[in-house]
């Protein structure tokens, strides 16, 4: 009875001092009305995860823009969930904005917040997202701290931030280590692409670990750097559903990233995403959320069709000049 009651206080403790930090997370500018039902481990759903430059690695800027935009998709019929990274120098039209305006994806954040970078990256590949979670990189840094590091083997050897990594080797990273080896993007030969498969990499790896039970013991400094660093719309009575209900599906992960084109506009370097691309990163995203494939029409493909007319050639190895043209949307928006 004794033992029963102790175990009874303590899970008492942590659904209580759980509850209390992640209740400090929610955002609720931007509620949303959650159903029934919705996450009771048979329903599909998709989560667009932020990362923030703020916050660590001498970055001081109160509201920074998104280094990391990554949608992530939870799939219960076959188990597994999936990240499909959106380049964080993506252009794409905020969707929002009181005026027309194209912007690389990482400014939608600052310029309008949670909801117009859900909306944005809704609009760029036409899949529904509801939800989001925002994360600076300080709170990555505590986080993977306080789970005890994690172990990851580098796709390449470099060194940044005074770190050194050293390809296929399996190596312990604290906070530090962890956010140098996500964070370089210059001497990596495949640039963003590169930086965004080690992110996906660092994040898949922090999910198992952090719901390992090895990391009760520090479920107080845990629950601190979240509640202090982390910023959502999912309340905890359904992140409590979702702990629940999808926990098979943290064990297996699949990868994918919007393929794109360097170019220029208005002398600035972007990532121009050809129309076949949008339309296969749709069709795959749709389909792990249960979804009919529908045709992409939005700003970035009337932009394409645009430039192709006047020269821009997709495939290209050269670094061409794109042109933002005045879009309407139909039905006058």
């Amino acid at each position: 009875m004794v033992i029963a009651l102790g175990v009874a206080a303590y899970f008492g403790y942590v659904y209580f001092k759980t509850k209390n930090a992640v209740d400090k997370t929610y955002d609720p500018h931007t509620q949303v009305q959650i159903k029934k039902g919705e996450f009771n481990g048979k329903h599909k759903f998709a989560v667009l995860l932020m990362g923030t430059d703020t916050g660590a690695l001498d970055r001081t800027e109160k509201v920074g823009n998104t280094d990391t935009m990554i949608l992530a998709i939870v799939n219960p019929q076959k188990k597994h969930y999936t990240l499909m990274s959106i380049p964080r120098d993506t252009m794409a039209q905020m969707v929002g904005n009181d005026e027309f305006k194209v912007e690389k994806i990482n400014a939608a954040y600052p310029l309008g917040g949670s909801r117009m970078a859900m909306d944005s990256v809704s609009k760029l590949i036409n899949v529904p997202i509801k939800y989001y979670a925002v994360v600076n990189m300080g709170g990555i840094m505590k986080m993977i701290r306080y789970v005890g590091g994690i172990n990851i083997r580098p796709t390449l050897s470099f060194e940044y931030g005074g770190y050194i990594f050293k390809k296929g080797k399996l190596t312990h990273m604290g906070g530090g280590s962890a956010l140098a080896y996500s964070r370089m993007r210059y001497d990596d030969p495949r640039g963003d692409y590169g930086r965004q498969e080690r992110q996906r990499q660092v994040i898949t790896t922090l999910i198992k670990k952090a719901v390992s039970v090895s990391s009760l013991s520090n479920l107080d400094s845990i629950l601190t750097s979240v509640s202090g660093n982390v910023k959502t719309n999912l309340p905890f009575s359904a992140l409590q559903q979702i702990a629940m209900n999808y926990r098979s599906c943290a064990d297996h992960e699949k990868s994918d990233y919007l393929h794109g084109y360097d170019a220029k506009i208005n002398e600035a370097a972007y990532q121009v995403q050809s129309t076949e691309e949008l339309q296969r990163a749709s069709d795959y995203c749709r389909k792990e959320l249960g979804l009919e494939p529908e045709t992409i029409n939005n700003n970035e493909t009337f932009q394409n069709t645009k430039n192709i007319e006047n020269g821009f050639k997709f495939g290209s190895s050269k670094v061409q000049e794109y042109h933002i043209y005045d879009y309407v949307e139909e039905g006058g928006n």
